[in-house]
């Protein structure tokens, strides 16, 4: 007669057994520093302390490289913390919503409001693509060099700032209209001295007044279009200055500085002009020392 063994009789094996009598396993806690990071990143938290910087003082946006690129403590401890810190992090938009603070208190502290009036001028060289085809490219820089040294002196020297350079092209930005028209003219004519194998590049700028966005270094918003479009206006090199520059100097500054200006009438076919409005006056300035005969700056716009 079999003998039943105490696992058959229990219904059991012996493996099955030994795992009841093993204690179940308990969740080990996480450590602390897991907590923290998985807490630093959770994206409900960095929206809730995103939404938060939009009712602080400042940019909420400041951080990014656009408005961390200027100068001043603000902007050096953006850049460095855009190095250091980790992105879509809580700590992250903490830091700089501590920056944005700072920069908003030193902009108040300062007396200069938001978006101030400034003069902006843009500046580039008359068929400056086809000649460098054809120059090459060492010719081409040592162009570039000898403009640069001849136009930005009197645009600095005024009180002028020079905001980018782009190419053969450069934005400058200035406090006061009359100053600024004054330097453009002198950078004009420091153009016509400069020769580079033979060539003698031709310069428009364009000048308007208005109160852009500025951004870090930068300067952006309607404005800065319409100051560009206004160069655009000079085909064949020459100043041009909008009405709302014109109107913010003096007749008699005007005189003293020596220029005179003519409203260009626009020809009755010519399309409209993308980003300028459609009752801004624009002006050819020139210097009264021009003789006819020697205006190489003459547009296909014709001029009241």
């Amino acid at each position: 007669m079999g003998v039943e063994s105490f696992d058959e009789r229990s219904g059991g094996t012996g493996e099955t057994n030994k795992a009841s009598d093993r204690a179940p396993s308990s969740r080990r806690p996480a450590k602390p520093s897991t907590w923290i990071r998985n807490t630093n990143h959770n994206p409900n938290l960095v929206a809730f302390v995103r939404r938060a910087r939009r009712a602080l003082p400042g940019d909420p946006e400041f951080g990014d490289p656009l408005s961390a690129s200027g100068l001043g403590g603000p902007s050096v401890a953006a850049r460095a913390a855009d190095r250091l810190l980790e992105r879509h992090a809580a700590s992250r938009e903490v830091s700089l919503a501590g920056l944005q603070v700072w920069q908003a208190l030193t902009e108040r502290v300062s007396g200069k409001p938001v978006n101030r009036e400034v003069t902006l001028v843009f500046t580039d060289l008359v068929g400056f693509s086809s000649w460098a085809l054809k120059a090459g490219d060492d010719a081409t820089l040592r162009l570039l060099r000898r403009v640069a040294q001849v136009i930005e002196p009197p645009l600095l020297e005024a009180g002028g700032r020079i905001v980018k350079r782009m190419g053969d092209g450069t934005m400058a930005v200035f406090t006061e209209p009359a100053t600024a028209v004054q330097a453009v003219r002198t950078s004009l004519d420091a153009v016509k001295t400069v020769d580079v194998d033979g060539y003698t590049p031709r310069m428009r700028a364009g000048v308007h007044t208005g109160r852009p966005q500025r951004i870090g270094s930068d300067w952006l918003g309607v404005d800065v279009n319409i100051a560009a479009r206004v160069m655009e206006r000079a085909t064949r090199g020459g100043l041009i200055v909008s009405q709302t520059t014109m109107d913010r100097i003096p007749a008699d500054e005007f005189e003293v500085l020596g220029l005179s200006a003519k409203r260009i009438r626009r020809p009755l076919f010519l399309p409209k002009q993308d980003g300028v409005p459609t009752d801004l006056a624009m002006y050819r300035v020139k210097t009264r020392r021009q003789l006819p005969g020697q205006d190489e700056e003459n547009d296909d716009i014709a001029e009241a």
